[in-house]
């Protein structure tokens, strides 16, 4: 009898296949999983096809209505003629595929690793030692819940091409991040496709658990850009006989925040009712957010020119900044739409790299550009010597600067959670990653309003024709914006030194 292979490395094939499901496979992103068609990957001596992978909690036992639960709906196997016709009409069992549910954690209970063989189907040498059936994924029960992880098997009958799953629900009584993948053994079914749906549940919801707590947060967001805009609005109410046009870009900008942060909230919690993404909800919030981070980057940088304070208008580099901004937009509602609207394994790595690139382009486009125009406005101000315009200049570059650094701080975050992570196995701490550039986003808006907030008198802080105070032309060759005038920040307090004849 052939021994099985030893010093196997423990886990390995099973490591690679639920790698390969985290990367490859036809993913979906909502909680019901669509199969249409789909074709199965060999593994090892297995092949598989990837059903969904989500964070689930554990049910609530106090209630039936909070249950957590992996339902399959009419999931459907078809095989091709050349297989089916191997075998008898009177024929049973003609051929086997297996619905595999695995907590992560349980991931070194599949495949024979603690058999010393890296095989994840049964080989007739295992079977002989009474180990697994022959044609069979080789599972070892956990001791602490010897259900799991959970098999599922439907068999083909005669020469039928088709079969059907049991329509049935799988109960999650443990929290975790959970896999499904549908597998079989036999080389007889290559060409085998898979269609239906699984419908996945937490207890309060349809929402991935992954993504839960990002409802709680929209809506708390949406909130805080509402309590910002009530204090803008009583600042802009008392002192409405001096607004300038700067006043009407920051109030624009709230405001899209605000309808940004209430469209997301709306989009999960539809999502969280009904198990799929609404896409007309999804598209708006998309746009919003899209311009809003063209609006926001905008404005930084019109005010970083000086624009009201040191140079009149924009002059020539005006159509610059509107290119900027219009192909940022562009750029970023490709993204958003790809990342939102999509099944994010529908795109290959490089499909999102070459979606990600631009923008991350842009956006170091947009840090160049503004603090190059930083450089030069203080530069002015110093020759001017407005003393109190260069204080206030002084505190915003000091808030932007503080801003980089902390966002690159997070990209390094980012990359070594991604980086030490694969298999999503911190998947309740996940949703903090994209949090994190909407407090950022919101604490900037904050500050350039409580520095350029609505005055009585806010002609002091305009532009003034101060001799030899020419509106200079930057030198940098960069396309920008979609908002013109979103810069008067600066022409907005008071300031007696200023006053000059």
């Amino acid at each position: 009898m052939r021994q099985p292979r030893r010093g196997a490395r423990p886990g390995l094939a099973v490591l690679a296949l639920i790698f390969a499901f985290s990367l490859g496979g036809r993913g979906v992103n909502a909680s019901i999983h669509e199969y249409s068609g789909g074709g199965f990957a060999p593994r090892a001596n297995s092949f598989f096809f990837h059903g969904g992978s989500e964070g689930l909690y554990a049910s609530e036992p106090s209630s039936n209505s909070s249950a957590s639960f992996i339902r399959f709906d009419t999931v459907t196997f078809r095989r091709s003629q050349e297989s089916a016709a191997r075998h008898e009409e009177m024929q049973q069992k003609t051929g086997l595929v297996e619905a595999i549910i695995v907590e992560i954690q349980d991931r070194d209970k599949i495949g024979g690793a603690y058999l010393h063989s890296d095989a994840i189907c049964c080989t007739p040498e295992l079977d002989k030692e009474k180990s697994c059936k022959v044609g069979e994924v080789i599972i070892r029960p956990n001791p602490d819940n010897p259900d799991w992880p959970k098999r599922i098997q439907t068999f083909f009958e005669g020469k039928r091409e088709e079969t059907t799953m049991v329509p049935q629900s799988v109960s999650i009584n443990k929290t975790g991040m959970y896999y499904l993948y549908f597998m079989f053994c036999d080389p007889q079914l290559r060409g085998l496709k898979i269609t239906g749906r699984t419908v996945w549940r937490n207890p309060h919801g349809y929402i991935p658990g992954k993504m839960a707590p990002m409802m709680t947060f929209y809506g708390f967001t949406s909130l805080a850009y509402l309590v910002l805009g009530l204090l803008w609005f009583l600042q802009f109410v008392r002192c409405w006989k001096d607004i300038l046009q700067l006043h009407y870009h920051i109030t624009a900008v709230i405001a899209l925040g605000m309808c940004e942060m209430a469209f997301w909230y709306f989009e999960y919690a539809n999502f969280n009712s009904t198990g799929t993404r609404p896409m007309g909800i999804t598209l708006w919030a998309v746009t919003f957010t899209a311009v809003k981070k063209t609006v926001s980057r905008l404005l930084l940088l019109v005010v970083s020119m000086g624009y009201g304070v040191v140079r009149p208008t924009l002059g020539g580099i005006t159509y610059k900044v509107a290119a900027l901004g219009v192909i940022y937009f562009i750029a970023s509602e490709a993204l958003e739409l790809v990342e939102n609207l999509g099944n994010i394994n529908d795109f290959s790595g490089k499909t999102r790299l070459f979606l990600v690139l631009p923008v991350a382009i842009l956006d170091a486009t947009f840090i160049i550009w503004i603090f190059s125009s930083l450089s030069r406005t203080l530069e002015k101000l110093q020759l001017r010597r407005s003393m109190a315009k260069l204080e206030l200049y002084r505190k915003f570059t000091n808030s932007l600067a503080m801003s980089v650094l902390i966002s690159i701080a997070w990209i390094g975050y980012e990359l070594y959670f991604n980086a030490t992570d694969p298999l999503s196995e911190l998947w309740r701490r996940a949703w903090v990653i994209p949090a994190f550039w909407n407090v950022l986003s919101y604490v900037l808006l904050a500050i350039i309003c409580a520095l350029w907030s609505p005055s009585r008198n806010p002609t002091g802080f305009a532009y003034s024709e101060d001799a030899g105070d020419e509106a200079d032309e930057e030198g940098l060759s960069l396309v920008g914006s979609a908002v013109k005038g979103t810069g008067d920040m600066v022409n907005m307090h008071v300031f007696p030194e200023d006053k000059r004849a």
